[in-house]
């Protein structure tokens, strides 16, 4: 399984690399949202000929392009539009803004700081398995 990651803070982007291999899954790594969005671009073109990732977990507020437009834009690439999405943001969100994007097809937002890695991978796993069986 590869989990793409995107994340502008290189300490949290690295740390989460890091996790997400020792849980054993491969990692695509951006460093921002607009490196995400390029990506998608060779992908819609068929350029990109590596594997495509089974899951994302994006920060929200990124330079470039935030979480929530790499999801909607994700949503909308035919080869990974199903994959399982979640945000990641440091910020409180209103409740308009939570259910906005997660009407726009994110299934899942958590707050940093993150959860201890095992409650983390628990997380992140059952909402894997719920968008599996949706």
């Amino acid at each position: 399984m590869i989990w793409l990651i995107a994340e502008d803070e290189a300490d949290i982007r690295n740390l989460m690399d890091v996790v997400c291999r020792s849980w054993g899954y491969d990692t695509l790594v951006f460093e921002d949202g607009q490196k995400v969005w390029n990506w998608l671009d060779q992908v819609e073109a068929n350029t990109y000929s590596e594997s495509l990732p089974d899951f994302a977990l994006l920060d929200i507020r990124m330079p470039g392009k935030r979480g929530d437009e790499v999801a909607a834009r994700l949503r909308e690439t035919s080869v990974v539009s199903d994959i399982p999405i979640v945000l990641m943001t440091a910020f409180a969100l209103d409740e308009v803004q939570r259910q906005t994007i997660l009407d726009n097809g994110v299934d899942q937002i958590i707050g940093k700081p993150l959860p201890d890695f095992d409650q983390l991978h628990i997380l992140l796993h059952e909402v894997i398995q719920k968008k599996l069986h949706d």
